[in-house]
């Protein structure tokens, strides 16, 4: 079929249509992630090769070599697309790995690609543009923990009187039903090269986020050999001490203000989800539910989709989580790529480990933090679930029962409707058509936090880009001086105050690879009225300014942003002459978090930015690291790089990088969770004179009332009358008059 259309020269719709299909079918895979098989291949034939010296991710020993991280490496853009636009051989599949090579003369961290899958016979380093991966900038493990898990035990039982006195019978060992644990913060240190870490004890039931005790230590935990840790150190009652001993000593002398906890009363439902107080609405039963008369609307092969005309691959990325490729509808190609490439939460308070608390999800491995999906919360009991398969901190891949979903749903709004008065008591017609949208879903808790991740695609040629934000909230031990930085939610509390910031990567390709960019602003005219020359008529006129570099189209928060940002082919147009274009619109209340150039802040340089627009590059795949959370003051991925050379940005192949966020002042109604509403944000994709007309005509679900001559209205559809037990047994009427009574 493909053969006999290229020999054709296309000349038949029909068969174009078909062959594009295919192509982006036949291509999906190249962007799957790894199967069980292949991750075991690939670990066994590192563990196969005697100069690695690879051991157990579980080893309980830090000084030796493993691997951290085993995930699909993506083909170079012109590879892939030689095979969805081309219908060519795709490319070997290969693996990207993460080695922590800790039993060496000198610890490092080194990055491999494998290949070919599903049986590898060669791997080669992968390089970042000259820069070694520092060993203290590799994310925490389970090993790690089972050390700092140690060293915390020591502390306790120093301190155990105390802890107790201050708590009410709470201790981290021998505790029954009254025990403590603790979070830690990061980044770990002031600087690179450290590995010093803040520690909080909090009270371990359930939603122990929100139970500090106001206490917290800092371990220097940057040697290998953990018997060599040492802290720092020591935060009780607003005060510092140099170590567990000079703590306790004070204590027990008087010199240190001893402090009580209310006593822990086991029936307060402060941080449960055990339902209390009371509605009006009666909730002990099931309220509306979704369902599917006929079934599934939309296809699903593996990781390939296809829903109203639209059509595209996706995979979880183990770091920073859910990517959808080749998005095309109706088989024309609009973006490349669309992926979450960093979230973090920046905090601020009164104590050290607020003071101290940056979090950059993706060195986290944000993506594998993809848990369970629960049916009719989560996602509707309609949903297509998909289990997925993570190789981090492991020795074997991991499953993630019912992780991701997909489904279809109505938004009860119309995506389009008029009633046309007579002006007379009745109507010439009405027209109307419901809005439905397919959901992409993941979702990644990150410790206290739950990250809802959609991409919704309507009818209409809109996608939208979405983050949910809910879970419980980052809280401290509350002093005075912490209403500065938070909301008091509970008697010892604080919820401190933070932004949450997000990044996307968009590589669009507007109807091919050659794209621009310009800003669309309006302007004021004053102009003698033409049919009043004695008046003068004011108006708004567009403003269209086309930007011509990396530089100027890289927009600072804080500046002036244009009304429309609009990418368009200045080689295809539309049948009215319009170069055929999507603009993108932002859904956000983001801002900076710290001054430019201020530590930490170097490695989220993308965070100056709500967009930058920059020349697509196989070198500059993300924007940030698995890197950041630990070494943020040299990173890895600096994504100022991407911008500072400042190339020509006409008629190319380029990559929208978007920021959105929000700032989270906790307040009482955080309690026990936050919740989505308001906390969401995004940005669409907005088509802007791509299609000819709305492309949701296509949809046979439109309802088009007029009335008759009898006076009986005449309903015209496309689609069964009846729709089905499960939502109505009756079938649609209209009456459409109107009159006085």
């Amino acid at each position: 079929m493909r053969i006999l259309c290229f020999l054709q020269l296309l000349f038949s719709a029909g068969c174009s249509a078909s062959s594009s299909r295919d192509y982006d079918h036949h291509g999906a895979p190249m962007f799957a992630d790894l199967t069980v098989r292949e991750m075991k291949a690939v670990s066994a034939y590192l563990h196969d090769i005697p100069e690695m010296g690879l051991t157990s991710a579980h080893n309980k020993s830090l000084n030796k070599n493993s691997i951290l991280l085993i995930e699909l490496h993506l083909p170079s853009k012109k590879e892939a697309l030689r095979a969805l636009d081309h219908g060519q051989a795709r490319p070997p599949r290969e693996a990207r790995v993460i080695i922590q090579f800790g039993n060496q003369n000198k610890a490092n961290i080194t990055e491999y690609i494998v290949s070919p899958l599903p049986s590898p016979t060669s791997h080669t380093v992968k390089k970042f543009k000259g820069k070694r991966v520092p060993f203290e900038s590799r994310p925490i493990t389970s090993t790690e923990y089972y050390h700092i898990n140690n060293i915390i035990k020591k502390i306790t039982s120093k301190a155990h009187k105390l802890l107790s006195e201050t708590t009410g019978g709470f201790s981290y060992t021998n505790c029954s039903n009254r025990c403590l644990t603790f979070s830690d913060i990061a980044p770990r240190g002031l600087g690179l090269g450290e590995r010093r870490s803040w520690i909080m004890l909090q009270k371990f039931v359930e939603g122990y986020f929100i139970h500090p005790i106001g206490f917290e230590v800092l371990i220097n935990h940057k040697d290998l050999d953990p018997n060599k840790w040492t802290i720092e150190k020591v935060w009780y009652n607003s005060k510092y001490f140099n170590s567990v001993e000079e703590l306790v000593e004070k204590y027990e002398s008087g010199e240190v203000e001893k402090m009580t906890l209310p006593k822990h009363d086991d029936n307060d439902l402060y941080s449960t989800y055990i339902p209390r107080g009371h509605s009006n609405t009666p909730t002990n039963i099931h309220g509306p539910k979704l369902v599917e008369p006929q079934g599934h609307r939309y296809h699903i092969d593996r990781n390939f989709v296809e829903y109203a005309g639209w059509s595209f691959a996706y995979r979880v990325r183990a770091s920073a989580g859910l990517q959808v490729f080749d998005l095309r509808f109706n088989g024309e190609r609009i973006a490349y790529e669309i992926s979450i490439q960093e979230a973090i939460a920046f905090y601020a308070g009164d104590t050290p480990a607020a003071m101290q608390t940056k979090y950059i999800d993706a060195g986290w491995a944000m993506g594998t933090s993809t848990f369970e999906l629960a049916p009719g919360i989560d996602c509707p009991e309609i949903a297509t679930f998909v289990d997925l398969y993570h190789y981090f901190d492991t020795d074997k891949p991991v499953l993630h029962k019912n992780a991701l979903c997909i489904f279809e749903m109505t938004t009860g709004m119309p995506l389009r409707r008029h009633f046309n008065s007579d002006f007379h008591g009745g109507y010439n017609f009405f027209g109307g058509l419901e809005n439905t949208v397919l959901v992409l879903r993941t979702t990644s808790t990150v410790y206290n936090y739950d990250y809802i991740w959609d991409f919704l695609f309507y009818q209409n040629g809109v996608v939208e880009v979405k983050v949910s934000a809910t879970g419980y909230i980052h809280a401290t031990f509350f002093t005075p001086n912490g209403l500065h930085y938070g909301s008091k939610v509970y008697s010892y509390v604080l919820g401190n105050l933070h932004t949450h910031l997000i990044h996307y990567k968009v590589d669009l390709d507007i109807s091919g690879r050659e794209n621009s960019f310009e800003m669309v602003d309006l302007k004021f005219v004053n102009f003698t009225n033409p049919w009043s020359p004695k008046n003068f008529i004011v108006q708004s006129r567009l403003h269209r300014t086309e930007v011509k570099t990396e530089r100027s189209a890289a927009f600072r928060f804080g500046k002036k942003f244009p009304r429309y940002v609009h990418f368009y082919n200045p080689n295809k147009k539309n049948k009215w002459g319009h170069h055929k274009g999507y603009r993108i619109q932002f859904n956000s209340h983001a801002h900076t978090v710290l001054p430019r150039g201020w530590r930490e802040e170097n490695g989220i340089s993308w965070s100056r930015y709500p967009l930058a627009v920059t020349r697509h590059k196989d070198s500059e795949v993300t924007s940030s690291s698995i890197y950041a959370q630990n070494n943020p003051w040299e990173p890895t991925v600096n994504f100022e790089d991407y911008i500072r050379n400042n190339e020509d940005i006409v008629n190319k192949d380029l990559v929208a990088w978007v920021t959105v966020g929000f700032l989270h002042v906790p307040h009482s109604e955080d309690i026990p969770n936050t919740a989505t509403p308001g906390n969401a944000v995004g940005f669409f994709l907005r088509p802007f004179n791509f299609f000819d007309e709305d492309p949701s005509l296509a949809s046979r679900s439109t309802v088009i009332v007029r009335p008759s001559k009898d006076g009986k209205p005449k309903i015209q559809r496309w689609t069964s009358e009846i729709i089905g037990h499960c939502v109505t047994d009756k079938p649609f009427i209209y009456n459409g008059t109107y009159a006085g009574i």
